[in-house]
């Protein structure tokens, strides 16, 4: 019986994922940093409009998204609460060639 050959793609697809640490690199952080500005502006905007409007089932939809922008930035935050220091020291050092 022939041996069959497996292509090199879907090899690659049989090997597992790791996870990947739980660190934040400066590039995360910056990311991190801008999503939170957004969220938080949209939840301020949505709030002021809420309190401008008469109309009630308005206020309620821009209530609404309000706070589902203030889910999203507590969300984001939740990303911020790692000892980074700790996690980094658990990343395997690269060998070095001498």
């Amino acid at each position: 019986m022939p041996a069959t050959l497996i292509p090199p793609v879907q090899q690659a697809a049989n090997v597992p994922i790791p996870t990947p640490p739980r660190v934040i690199t400066g590039k995360d952080l910056a990311y991190l940093k801008d999503a939170l500005s957004w969220e938080l502006m949209a939840f301020k905007k949505f709030a002021y409009y809420a309190k401008q409007v008469k109309d009630p089932q308005v206020k309620q939809q821009l209530d609404k998204a309000g706070q589902m922008h203030q889910r999203h930035y507590q969300k984001l935050l939740t990303h911020l609460q790692v000892d980074n220091n700790s996690a980094m020291a658990k990343i395997p050092k690269p060998q070095t060639m001498q």
